[in-house]
């Protein structure tokens, strides 16, 4: 009998507890009801992106309205550039305006002060805004193209290339896409250097209109290649086909050439760069063998070293330049094979400075080439002043893209920072940290759940507690 009273006090006490419970639950989300549909009811920030607005090439307007039921006082712009390089580079831009529950923002980037990004780049750019309230909002990620309005561009593709042009017939784009594919494989076949990731080709009407769309760059420049960007541009008139598909050849290189090489601890000199990119297009043009001839002959060859830099604006320096560094690395390529040049290349990509990488790779350095050079073109033997060259003024562009360095290509103001993340093996921007996300609107408190906890927690010990006295009592 005692057995069945303590069992029948056990059930009591269970369906006591039971009950205590399911009042306690209820109880508080009646309670809490109000707190969560108020919270449910604040839609908190909202962020309507109103696109950008180009000045090709000058500069680039961004535009957004931003709505919250407290005052937004804070708004940060955050942009970049997809292309090559030493680290995740994130550049913000603090946009000025008047806090408010509703605010229109916007901020420019002056590529006139900056330096311009090339026709073709890729840009990417989200908002990211606060108000008073604590909250915070992030748009999402929009990218956009920088290239001109004025131009109808057409495209075609073909393997890893794509070929944008406008003005011509299709018969134009299609017989230099199909140069270019040649181009580069024959560059392959050659050399063993063959593309790694698609390239977009930009071909303007002519030498002018391509001047036109860029910044900063030397008179007699004809095409550009941008590696970090897997870009190239040239001016190609429809009376310049033959020129087009030599300078396509060339640009192409570069851009090959820059992706096998890069690196943030090293440079590719420049006689090595621009006579890879000469011998891609098939060698020296008649007028550029005479040059050389006569340089040869009056003992004016410009050394090796001084080849290293920048070349000279002045146009008969410039032709003589290009001729020299074809001459030099078809000396390299014919004396020693196409992979020791390939393995020259790697060798810089890896951090060697063009004198070690050299004696790395072939046993010699800077002067030894260039004397064994100059006797397989029958020049006279290098002058001793050669060994330490005079710097040549190239007054070229006041701003250069950096590709081999860990820095943001902006120049820095006010209201606009660039932060850098340095990533010695990462060679491409990598996507941007995600923030955490901020916690969901009308979820139950924290601290709520911690009091509920304990007071359930407090009714089973007393239950317990009970049950065990009347044990004892009996």
């Amino acid at each position: 009998m005692r057995d069945e009273a303590t069992l029948l006090a056990l059930s009591r006490h269970y369906v006591i507890t039971h009950y205590v419970l399911r009042f306690v639950v209820a109880a508080f989300l009646i309670a809490s009801f109000p707190v969560a549909a108020t919270a449910r009811a604040q839609v908190g920030i909202a962020i309507e992106d109103r696109g950008v607005t180009m000045e090709f090439p000058e500069r680039l307007t961004f535009e957004a309205r931003i709505r919250s039921d407290a005052e937004v006082d804070r708004v940060v712009l955050e942009y970049g550039v997809e292309k090559l390089t030493c680290g995740t580079v994130t550049a913000k831009a603090f946009p000025d305006f008047e806090p408010g529950k509703t605010v229109d923002v916007s901020w420019t980037w002056e590529m006139l002060q900056s330096g311009a990004e090339p026709p073709g780049a890729t840009i990417w750019y989200r908002w990211r805004a606060f108000d008073k309230a604590g909250n915070e909002a992030v748009s999402d990620e929009e990218r956009v193209v920088w290239l001109d309005d004025v131009h109808d561009w057409r495209s075609v593709s073909r393997d890893m290339l794509t070929f944008h042009w406008y003005g011509s017939a299709r018969t134009f784009a299609e017989d230099l896409l199909g140069s270019a594919v040649e181009s580069l494989a024959r560059l392959k076949e050659t050399t063993g250097i063959e593309a790694d990731a698609p390239i977009d080709m930009y071909v303007y009407a002519d030498t002018a209109d391509m001047r036109e769309a860029i910044l900063y760059e030397p008179g007699w420049t004809g095409g550009q290649a941008h590696p970090q960007h897997d870009i190239l541009l040239i001016g190609i008139s429809l009376d310049q086909i033959e020129w087009g598909r030599r300078a396509e050849a060339h640009e192409l290189t570069h851009v090959l050439v820059g992706h096998l090489t890069f690196s943030c601890l090293s440079d590719v000199p420049t006689w090595l760069n621009e006579g890879i990119a000469v011998y891609a297009e098939g060698g020296l043009e008649p007028a550029w063998e005479n040059a050389l001839e006569e340089a040869i002959a009056a003992d004016d060859l410009i050394s090796v070293r001084a080849l290293s830099g920048g070349f000279s604006e002045h146009p008969d320096r410039a032709d003589l330049s290009y001729t020299e560094s074809y001459s030099l690395v078809n000396f390299l390529i014919a004396e020693h094979g196409p992979d020791r040049l390939r393995a020259l290349f790697e060798s810089l990509r890896d951090g060697a400075a063009i004198e070690q990488a050299l004696n790395g790779v072939y046993g010699f350095g800077l002067d030894r080439l260039e004397d064994a050079w100059r006797a397989s073109i029958g020049a006279k033997p290098r002058r001793a002043e050669a060994l330490t060259p005079t710097p040549r003024p190239t007054p070229v562009p006041t701003y250069r893209p950096i590709a081999n360095a860990a820095l943001a290509t902006f120049a820095p103001s006010p209201a606009h920072v660039a932060e850098v993340s340095p990533a010695a093996e990462t060679q491409a921007p990598a996507s941007p940290t995600a923030e955490p996300a901020p916690p969901a609107t009308g979820d139950t408190p924290a601290g709520a759940l911690v009091v509920i906890a304990g007071i359930a927690g407090a009714i089973v010990v007393a239950a317990i507690a009970l049950l065990a006295r009347r044990r004892k009592s009996r």
